[in-house]
């Protein structure tokens, strides 16, 4: 008789969150090579390309004119800017949603979030002291902000809380109001970039960076927990469904991650 074969034993839960976890980690430091589009908008920004140079010259300009004109506006742009659509705001917001997700016990999901939000702000200001770009000097300003100019860390933290906040409460929202959460997502992200350039203290591409930036970031730990749900059996879904459809409908709890 021949040697007996050796059966494997199944993967366990608890090596299939060690793998999400070291995949999730290699996603992050990864994701710029996946950037494609902000890898070229920094080589451009970094060659001083000349139409990009004058787009920035033009629109800085324009705006600020607009903002000079209308004291009004100023102040709505200076309050829609730093305490509507602010950074604090936008993570207070996602940090909300993190309590929410632990009390359904929807321990992965939380962990995703709170690791895509936290790498945002570090990889935001690691970005702008490599690149070290001067913000807008322009006559007569009405704003200011510290620190270097490139990528626009509101823009940045606006496109990967929005998109965060999007895919995780989407299944919970019914379809008939999608569209409606769609948009909720894409105006703050918006409207902040344009605040940001309008006040003066970013140029256009430095908002189109954080733009990238964030989303190729949010793109890269998404496809993190896809490939994890993938291993653990559990499928992936259409981004119209949000990456944890079994949200939509109570379930046996999730254990936490070993």
């Amino acid at each position: 008789m021949g040697p007996t074969p050796t059966t494997l034993p199944p993967p366990t839960r608890a090596g299939t969150d060690r793998r999400f976890a070291t995949r999730l980690l290699l996603a992050v430091l990864a994701f710029a090579a996946a950037a494609v589009p902000f890898g070229v908008l920094l080589l451009l920004v970094e060659a001083h390309w000349g139409p990009l140079r004058r787009l920035d010259q033009r629109a800085a300009t324009a705006l600020h004119s607009a903002v000079l004109a209308h004291p009004a506006l100023l102040d709505l742009l200076r309050v829609a800017s730093n305490v509507l659509w602010g950074p604090w705001t936008m993570r207070l917001l996602v940090a909300a949603v993190v309590c929410w997700l632990a009390a359904r016990r929807a321990w992965r999901l939380a962990l995703w979030a709170a690791l895509t939000v936290t790498a945002s702000g570090l990889i935001g200001l690691l970005v702008k002291e490599i690149v070290a770009r001067t913000r807008p000097a322009l006559p007569e300003p009405v704003a200011h902000a510290a620190g270097f100019s490139f990528p626009s860390g509101h823009a940045m933290t606006a496109m990967t809380c929005c998109a965060v906040l999007l895919l995780v409460l989407l299944p919970v929202i019914h379809r008939r109001w999608r569209p409606v959460a769609w948009i909720a997502a894409v105006v703050p992200v918006l409207g902040v970039g344009l605040t940001r350039v309008a006040l003066g203290v970013h140029w256009v591409s430095d908002v189109l960076g954080g733009w990238l930036l964030g989303l190729a970031l949010v793109a890269a730990t998404a496809w993190a927990f896809e490939a994890w749900r993938m291993e653990a059996g559990r499928g992936v879904a259409p981004v119209t469904e949000g990456l944890e459809p079994e949200l939509s409908t109570p379930g046996p709890p999730e254990p936490p991650p070993a």
